[in-house]
């Protein structure tokens, strides 16, 4: 990645004004955010939304980057239609609102736009990103989907299945050192059993002090001493992406 490119990298953030540089596209029966390099290639990304679904900013925003570093980009609403949380929903309703929105139910989707990224965008290699409830959707894909080179869960893991830990593809684990939705005794399961069953590369990281959602704050909402931490996060991320989708491995 040039220097050109870093201040665009280390600048990803809610923006309640930002439009996006891509395009909506119906993909079979679901409607995506498409966003594509300016040059071609035959490299792709899925990007999955968290909660606040597919047309938040700050989501295609990522998407965006994404595609800025040589992807083919795609956020598909994984929600299918169905409301999205908002911040004026109340949190007691949450595990009812989730029902029909499990993260490890996206199999048959999933399919649908790896069809579309090989068929109508040429991709050969393709990587999957995803948010909060996007990081549980990558959690499960990663132990169930080959076809995926690689995968990054940001704060997202499964956690009531007793096989999810024999990954299928390499996979990076970001977790924030204070998310109050992943406990420090969760993350460390996690890192146990991998290195018990795990047969594939797999890299879990925390970024001390951080909460959830770290990587995902506007600019305005990184006090100081976080800035650091949220910029290596990101630059992790696509530093993984680089070595397994856009190498030759």
């Amino acid at each position: 990645m040039t220097s050109d490119a870093e201040p665009f990298l280390y600048d990803i953030g809610k923006r309640a004004d930002y439009v996006g540089l891509g395009h909506e596209e119906q993909v079979e029966h679901i409607k995506a955010y498409v966003c594509k390099p300016s040059s071609v290639t035959d490299k792709a990304v899925i990007v999955i939304h968290d909660i606040y679904g597919w047309q938040f900013p700050d989501i295609r925003y990522i998407t965006d980057l994404v595609a800025a570093e040589g992807y083919v980009a795609v956020c598909p609403d994984f929600f299918l239609g169905k409301k999205p949380w908002t911040s004026a929903d109340h949190w007691a309703k949450f595990g009812d609102w989730l029902k029909d929105r499990d993260p490890a139910k996206v199999d048959r989707e999933a399919d649908v736009v790896l069809k579309y990224l090989k068929e109508q965008c040429s991709a050969k290699k393709i990587g999957v990103v995803g948010f909060s409830w996007g990081g549980m959707a990558v959690h499960h894909l990663m132990l169930k989907n080959p076809e995926f080179k690689t995968g990054v869960s940001l704060y997202g893991i499964i956690r009531d299945s007793d096989d999810r830990y024999d990954l299928l593809n390499p996979t990076f684990f970001i977790f924030g050192g204070k998310d109050h939705t992943i406990s420090y005794d969760q993350i460390i399961l996690l890192e146990k059993k991998l290195k018990q069953y795990c047969q594939v590369e797999y890299r879990i990281k925390v970024y001390p002090g951080q909460v959830h959602g770290f990587a995902e704050l506007k600019p305005e909402d990184m006090k100081p001493g976080d800035k650091p931490y949220i910029e290596e996060a990101r630059k992790d991320m696509m530093n993984w992406l680089k070595t397994y989708v856009q190498s030759s491995l």
